[in-house]
């Protein structure tokens, strides 16, 4: 009887074990709003961030613009891994290992020149003959976000001043 009870015991701390260790590598459930613009990191999963420190501590993005404040802000601390939504399936993958699409005709997620990860270089060049833009790296969509943080800070700014408007102006 009491090896039962042990059993029993050791079964279900793994049990609770392995559910909390699935549930912690859920970066959505994790992180469910970005904290820079409040987006819905579920809506947005394909161009989310999730980056993980050196000290141990993490934070997910909705993404690479808020990945950028994110950075910038955050100069002291040490990314360990940085991984990003891919395009098509959502799934989180090495940010520095994906191929990025640079511009093109889909409006890209708080910017106006849309930065996509993809997985597999096929697909980036699928999405490109279809929608153009241009395949580069990590870096170089980073330095972009960079370089277009003050045109993109300017243009969501005048969208929520515009909202804000609407909503007051339906109120009248």
């Amino acid at each position: 009887m009491k090896r039962i009870h042990v059993l029993l015991v050791v079964a279900l701390a793994f049990f609770f074990t392995m559910t909390g260790m699935c549930l912690g590598q859920d970066d959505i459930q994790s992180s469910p709003s970005c904290k820079y613009c409040g987006m819905d990191r579920q809506q947005y999963a394909h161009s989310r961030v999730f980056i993980e420190y050196t000290d141990g501590t993490s934070i997910g993005l909705c993404s690479v613009h808020c990945a950028a404040v994110e950075l910038a802000l955050q100069i002291d601390k040490t990314p360990k891994s940085i991984r990003v939504g891919d395009y098509g399936s959502k799934a989180l993958i090495d940010a520095d290992q994906a191929f990025w699409v640079l511009g093109g005709s889909k409006m890209g997620v708080m910017t106006r020149q849309a930065k996509w990860a993809f997985e597999k270089k096929e697909d980036a060049e699928k999405f490109v003959n279809e929608n153009g833009g241009t395949i580069a790296g990590f870096d170089q969509a980073m330095k972009a976000s960079y370089e277009d943080m003050y045109a993109d800070t300017k243009m969501i700014r005048e969208r929520r001043e515009a909202r804000r408007a609407k909503m007051m102006e339906g109120k009248k």
